[in-house]
């Protein structure tokens, strides 16, 4: 995008430029917060090879999960597989390369992507097989591990508000992997479900600047319950 307004009408246009073999950020956890719109895009688009970075991938037939349907993720970096059958089957089968991280990981891996810190040292993982292949130091006595951050060639991401500069607020927990995610793509894109004018946000309140933002597209969501419970 050129200039201050971010805003495209399509799709198509959000995510142009979208190529085999790269690696996508996407938001969300579970069914929360996730950009369903964009990732049906996707969909549509038959892209493939594709790595995608993400909490988990969906469940069977909504969210990430339908970009398994027809194989077009060859990896999926994400902390659980969830609750989705497919996910596991291509697992089992050799069929997707996993590699599952914790979730604290995984967050701060997005976070320091986006704050170009190349890695960083957590004490989380150490002695498990998290741990095999990486550098360890001992800090005030205790053992902690290399992590490489992460960045992708794209992010995308649900807001609930935005306006034309890409300045977005999160609504309630969609605000999970959201933010870390919108810093770390190379081209970011949010999907919101409302648009205001330049100055009608509260500036305290922005949770992702504009800065780290290219294109934002309004549209309307189904916003699935993963699990419904309910009481008599």
């Amino acid at each position: 995008m050129a200039g201050f307004d971010k805003v495209v009408t399509t799709y198509e246009d959000a995510l142009s430029g979208l190529k085999d073999g790269m690696t996508v950020i996407a938001g969300g956890f579970g069914l929360c917060g996730i950009p369903e719109n964009l990732i049906a895009e996707i969909k549509r688009l038959q892209t493939k090879n594709l790595t995608i970075v993400s909490n988990n991938c969906g469940v069977d037939g909504f969210g990430l999960g339908i970009l398994l349907e027809d194989k077009q993720v060859s990896k999926m970096v994400s902390s659980y597989v969830g609750e989705n059958a497919l996910f596991e089957k291509q697992l089992l089968n050799g069929e997707l390369d996993v590699e599952l991280t914790p979730q604290g990981t995984l967050a701060e891996k997005m976070r320091a992507g986006g704050a170009g810190i190349p890695a960083f040292y957590t004490a989380t993982g150490v002695g498990t097989p998290v741990a095999e292949g990486k550098d360890t130091r001992f800090f005030d006595g205790r053992e902690y591990l290399l992590e490489e951050a992460i960045t992708g060639d794209f992010a995308i991401v649900k807001g609930w508000k935005a306006d034309r500069y890409g300045n977005v607020i999160y609504r309630h927990t969609a605000q999970n992997f959201n933010p870390m995610a919108a810093t770390a793509g190379k081209i970011t894109v949010v999907e919101v479900e409302e648009l205001v004018e330049v100055g009608e946000l509260d500036p305290a309140h922005i949770h992702t600047p504009g800065i780290y933002v290219d294109r934002v597209i309004v549209g309307t969501f189904e916003k699935r319950i993963e699990n419904r419970t309910t009481s008599k």
